[in-house]
């Protein structure tokens, strides 16, 4: 009994980070209504942005929260840049032209890794605070996965109050479901546009920066979780911010379960319950459209 709830937790701080993935993913298709098969490759950005300020602080008190603050803000960044001159001329085009825009940009930026930090992957040590394990009686808890969960909800509930309690969320909730209504109002909906996809990039490097203590830093790693992402969004709804939480924890829970009990199909059953969501709600569990 001890394992299983020790395994289910595994599961709800594996889910958060996917939550983070997907709140990102959503909110960017949401809003533009573009598919960002790049969304993978920021993440991986992330977790090697953080481990670069990780090294250039070295001993210093703080350098995991400094780089964890770091990274999402660069990545984010990057995300307006890439928006600016790239996405903004591909918003009235097809989805098709946009997920080959966006496959190319996610291709780059792994070559950009390759070149600046090698082949091989990194890791940093668990920050010392949260290196300990919390004592249950009946079971034990590493204290970073107690953190993760605590933070990432943290976070979420900050970006569901932005999107749902604040006069910017009323605008980014009105350009998604008319963006010319919206600049006739004589609001710039294209900076918001910049905005939004910014946001869901820095929650993408956020999740990226918060695995590199866990699991390190791999060139290729935004490639496995891309697919778990988009299988996240569909299961939850693609657009729904509540949808991508909800979904991101089964995910996250079937897949540490499924390992507990049968480790070769923890892959196969999550492909499964997307398949089984998608016959019986083809919009998601909580999707719009």
């Amino acid at each position: 009994m001890a394992l299983i709830v020790a395994q289910f937790l595994n599961g709800i701080s594996l889910g958060m980070i996917y939550v983070l993935m997907a709140v990102g993913l959503t909110v960017v298709f949401g809003m533009l209504n573009i598919i960002n098969f790049g969304h993978g490759a920021v993440y991986a950005i992330g977790a090697y942005l953080a481990f670069q300020f990780s090294v250039m602080l070295g001993q210093w008190t703080g350098s995991f929260w400094v780089a964890i603050f770091l990274s999402p803000v660069v990545a984010g960044l990057l995300g307006a840049l890439i928006e600016v001159l790239l996405l903004r001329r591909m918003q009235d085009e097809e989805h098709v032209y946009q997920i080959l825009l966006t496959f190319g940009v996610a291709l780059i930026l792994q070559e950009i890794i390759i070149m600046i930090w090698g082949p091989v992957g990194k890791s940093i040590p668990m920050p010392r605070e949260l290196s300990g394990v919390q004592d249950f009686g009946v079971f034990s808890f590493p204290d970073y996965r107690i953190f993760l969960i605590i933070f990432i909800g943290a976070i979420c509930l900050v970006s569901w109050l932005l999107i749902e309690k604040t006069s910017y969320g009323s605008i980014i909730r009105a350009g998604t479901e008319n963006r010319n209504m919206v600049n006739c109002l004589g609001i710039d909906i294209y900076k918001v546009f910049t905005v939004v996809f910014a946001l869901g990039v820095g929650l993408a490097a956020l999740a990226g920066a918060l695995t590199l203590p866990m699991r390190g830093a791999q060139p290729l790693m935004g490639d496995t979780i891309l697919t778990l992402c988009f299988v996240v969004v569909v299961i939850g709804g693609m657009g729904s911010f509540t949808g991508a939480i909800l979904g991101g924890l089964i995910v996250g829970v079937v897949e540490s379960m499924m390992a507990l009990i049968w480790p070769p199909g923890a892959m196969i059953s999550i492909f499964a319950a997307m398949a089984l969501v998608i016959l019986i709600r083809p919009r998601g569990l909580l999707g719009l459209r």
